[in-house]
């Protein structure tokens, strides 16, 4: 029963963060600039924006691979859970609502992810670190 634990804790750290990398990979090319508009248009600041490339790329990756995974899944919880409240509440816009919902449920996993940890197949657990 653990092996299969483990294995499902490696497939879902395999998924979770595809979205992540490929838009942290997104930003750093072309779409750096747009992103910063659409940040700056809905009253972020820019200069957060390559912290949000570091999130998304590198923690995407820290995920992937199991390294300080629980921190990272905690940060990436906060960073969707800010992101639906500061860009998907215009709920007037359907799509917005569907984005905000998609977000939560995406917190939702990382917070799992958190609190179970990365499982056997990780850099953590060959590190024996927990946290």
């Amino acid at each position: 029963m653990k092996n299969l634990e483990n294995t499902a804790l490696l497939i879902a750290r395999i998924f979770m963060p595809i979205l992540f990398i490929v838009a942290g990979y997104g930003k750093l090319g072309d779409a750096y600039a747009g992103t910063a508009q659409y940040m700056q248009a809905m009253g972020v600041p820019t200069f957060l924006l390559p912290l949000t490339i570091l999130l998304e790329l590198g923690g995407g990756l820290a995920v992937l691979f199991g390294l300080l995974t629980r921190t990272v899944a905690l940060f990436t919880a906060g960073f969707t859970l800010l992101t639906a409240l500061l860009f998907h509440t215009n709920f007037a816009e359907g799509v917005n609502q569907l984005m905000f919902l998609k977000n939560l449920t995406i917190a939702g996993g990382y917070l799992l992810l958190a609190v179970t940890g990365p499982g056997a197949f990780s850099i953590d657990r060959i590190l024996n670190k927990k946290w």
